[in-house]
């Protein structure tokens, strides 16, 4: 098996010149890239005591779900507003044109359970500050952040002081 960032196509000048886009669907698309994206983000959780696993919309899904699974906890979706059907708790945050709002039921978490969060990418922070702040205030403790691939020259790590972060893949530009 090669190393998991041979799995990731890097796209130059996309979404606008200077960019590098990095593909997270060109490791779904290949059966050992997925595998291995998955054994090496689950690695991160080892010896850690936590209750739950949290995830955004929809990458957090696809490298959450079989994480909970694995280990055998149970699985809180966070999703885009208005797509949850019982009573919810919201928070908006900043994009880079605009604003976006997630929400997750407001029975989710429990007081004092302990929350992993697991995403396929931290760019600014904003979005895992938002899912933070949800956890935080139905009374959980978030114990750890795991993402796939880190975008280290947006500095998403600066908004997350105080939190155990960690990524499988880290790129030092944008």
């Amino acid at each position: 098996m090669k190393p998991i960032e041979d799995y990731v196509v890097s796209i130059p000048d996309f979404p606008e010149p200077g960019i590098i886009f990095r593909d997270v669907t060109s490791v779904l698309q290949d059966a050992e890239g997925l595998h291995l994206a998955i054994d090496l983000m689950q690695e991160k959780l080892e010896g850690l005591d936590f209750d739950v696993v949290v995830g955004p919309e929809s990458r957090g899904f696809i490298f959450g779900v079989p994480i909970a699974y694995n280990l055998k906890k149970p699985f809180i979706p966070i999703r885009k507003k208005g797509k949850l059907p019982r009573e919810t708790v919201s928070a908006e945050y900043e994009l880079e044109y605009g604003t976006a709002t997630i929400e997750m039921h407001k029975d989710a978490i429990k007081p004092g359970q302990r929350v992993v969060i697991i995403d396929d990418l931290i760019a600014t922070g904003g979005t895992n500050e938002a899912m933070i702040h949800l956890i935080e205030g139905l009374g959980g403790k978030v114990v750890k952040t795991v993402f796939l691939m880190e975008l280290a020259g947006l500095h998403g790590r600066d908004r997350l002081q105080g939190y155990d972060i960690d990524s499988v893949i880290v790129y030092p530009g944008k």
